[in-house]
């Protein structure tokens, strides 16, 4: 029974919803050049903030054709653990602490539980 029931109806392939009275959200296309002179467009909603560069994909980075130009803010330099180290604890500590371990691991020094 449950075979003749859903025969012919191509479960997954199509949707049973109707796209009346569905409009899609308002869009602006969005023209950027790229260093060689290849232009292309992204379309954006309305209400998003556009960026002043985007990746073309084939191209590299395109430049929006009439804004302003992208800001060459300094990048941070990356924080390693090591720098986040030297902000909690001095040199000399982490010496201490070195020393300390490597007695331990050498049999000097019982380990502390």
């Amino acid at each position: 029974m449950s075979e003749r029931s859903l025969r012919g109806t191509q479960l997954g392939s199509r949707s049973l919803e109707s796209e009346v009275g569905v409009e899609p959200a308002p869009r602006q296309m969005v023209e950027y050049v790229c260093e060689d002179g290849h232009t292309f467009t992204v379309p954006f909603s309305v209400e998003a903030e556009v960026p002043a560069t985007w990746d073309s994909g084939t191209h590299g980075i395109g430049t929006r054709v009439g804004g302003e130009e992208p800001d060459d803010e300094p990048e941070k330099p990356v924080r390693t653990h090591w720098d986040m180290l030297l902000e909690r604890r001095s040199f000399e500590e982490l010496q201490v602490l070195l020393d300390e371990r490597l007695a331990i691991r050498r049999g000097e020094i019982p380990p502390q539980v």
